[in-house]
């Protein structure tokens, strides 16, 4: 009996180290690298350092980033040793603003990846969709945990930011799209939406049943204000939400931040980073 006891302890011991497992996620927008911002001290070569330092304090496994710029990329990548990062320009290859996934590559094996463009008649190149301002490109890529082997997909888009129907319409894409490429496994959906939490994007992917708001979906939750800043530290008394993470129903949200931190009296973006911990 007691060899017995022994032997049931030691089984779930070991099926918890490999299901109960534990990620770091989150959304940046990183606010593209203008070079009027310099003027008033919010220059991208002065931020990006803040950027990196703040992802490798919060040791975030997997994220996704907006309005970055090819060499932005690169220069984030260049501060974050162990990080690889895929995504397309929103104007073809390296051109324009990326919406773009970056993984820990120790951690995580990319099985695949590819992107898709938010529009009613071309989603395979760079186009306008329906009222849109601007083209929008959401990235997307499957990873394989290398310890377990625990396989989930991850999308990331930027929304655009004038066009109610395309963004009401580009969620009703990204929705039929992960149904279509993901086979029900896990996924996370990352990005700057430009549409808070009672906006009809928001929910669409809210109240689909495939999607859920991982803020209303942990039980902890550091969330003072909205998630876009405009680079005024206390500027925004609201309490909107542009910037969301989305999971489904395999992920459990442990805890959810939207982090405000500054320097030298200083925002690192006109966006704070939303981070989450998640079990699966």
């Amino acid at each position: 009996m007691k060899r017995f006891a022994f032997i049931t302890i030691l089984l779930l011991s070991l099926s918890g180290s490999i299901f109960a497992q534990e990620m770091n996620v989150g959304s940046y927008n990183l606010r593209y690298d203008n070079q009027t911002d310099s003027i008033a001290g919010n220059g991208w070569r002065v931020r990006y350092p803040v950027i990196a330092q703040l992802i490798k304090f919060n040791d975030l496994d997997v994220f996704g980033v907006q309005e970055g710029f090819y060499h932005m990329l690169n220069n984030l990548a260049d501060s974050l040793p162990g990080y690889k990062w895929i995504g397309e320009g929103r104007d073809g290859g390296q051109k324009g603003e990326h919406s773009a996934i970056y993984y820990k590559e120790a951690k995580f094996k990319l099985l695949k990846s590819g992107n898709f463009w938010l529009s009613a008649t071309n989603t395979e190149s760079p186009n306008v969709g329906w009222d849109a301002a601007l083209t929008r490109v959401c990235t997307w890529a499957q990873f394989k945990e290398i310890k377990t082997g625990f396989v989930f997909n991850f999308f990331n888009v930027h929304m655009d930011h004038v066009g109610v129907l395309a963004r009401s319409e580009g969620a009703k894409l990204i929705m039929a799209k992960m149904k279509e490429m993901t086979g029900g496994k896990p996924t996370i959906l990352t990005g700057d939406f430009n549409a808070n939490q009672d906006s009809g994007a928001y929910l669409t992917l809210n109240e689909s049943g495939l999607l859920k708001d991982s803020y209303v979906l942990s039980p902890v939750k550091l969330a003072n204000g909205p998630t876009f800043n405009g680079f005024k530290i206390g500027g925004n008394n609201s309490n909107a939400r542009i910037d969301h993470i989305f999971v489904t129903k395999q992920f459990k949200v442990k805890r959810y931040g939207i982090l405000t931190q500054t320097f030298n009296g200083k925002l690192p973006s006109d966006h704070y980073p939303v981070v989450i911990n998640v079990s699966y």
